[in-house]
């Protein structure tokens, strides 16, 4: 077998109970749980209107620049409720998805959303959509089918390490990878961090919370507070 044309279709993949109760989860939530890492760049944006968050197991795509042979075999070897996560290697010159491949992954395969380190096009018409779509920008270039690509390895999106089965989750805010090993065991705590926050804003908005812990805060950070104006 070839390094660089290397097709996996086995996975090992996280508990569906595991991956049905990150769906309740926000992605921020999550990431602060992590020590505040695993959010993917900034850079991979929203680019549809889903109705609900993405989450599912990864089915990683690492294809060559510029070209979607790799990603075309994604397409028929990918699952219902995967997220097709897909490395350019940080290219922005040429399109490596649009409207008909999408078509595909949403009516045939059932995906549960699509992140692309890299630009894609058809947006006039993508941008609608319920499928949860993540891309860097958009570009009518089109990509070249000639290969090398592998599927279903670790790769890189956004900065950030994905492995075949890591969780992806997905959001307005963006994207997060949680560890397929880590993700049984991270749950219990985003979930008490999660239901610790809607406490906070609750109180926040009824006037029950407060802010002295600030104070606290900045004197042991060694701020000065000031009862005076600024002088040059």
């Amino acid at each position: 077998m070839e390094d660089g044309k290397r097709i996996f279709l086995k996975r090992k993949l996280p508990d569906a109970a595991v991956i049905k109760a990150y769906t309740e989860l926000p992605s921020s939530n999550v990431a602060d749980c992590m020590n505040r890492t695993g959010a993917m760049s900034p850079r991979i944006r929203l680019m549809s209107k889903p109705k609900k968050e993405m989450c599912g197991p990864a089915f990683t795509v690492h294809n060559r620049p510029g070209d979607n042979l790799t990603i075309f075999a994604a397409l028929k070897y990918c699952h219902p409720g995967d997220v097709v996560v897909i490395d350019n290697e940080g290219d922005n010159t040429r399109a490596v998805i649009g409207e008909v491949m999408m078509t595909w992954l949403r009516d045939q395969r059932h995906v549960a959303g699509v992140v692309v380190d890299g630009p894609m096009r058809d947006i006039d018409t993508l941008r609608d959509w319920d499928l949860p779509i993540y891309a860097v920008s958009t570009t009518p270039n089109g990509p070249y089918k000639e290969g090398p690509g592998e599927i279903n390895v670790p790769i890189s999106c956004g900065n950030t390490s994905v492995y075949p089965g890591d969780i992806i989750l997905g959001d307005a805010d963006g994207v997060v990878r949680v560890g397929r090993e880590d993700a049984a065991e991270l749950l219990p705590k985003v979930q008490a961090f999660h239901k610790k926050d809607d406490a906070k804003a609750a109180s926040y908005h009824d006037g029950t919370g407060n802010l002295d812990w600030v104070d606290a805060e900045l004197a042991n950070k060694g701020y000065k507070i000031i009862d005076d104006t600024y002088r040059l």
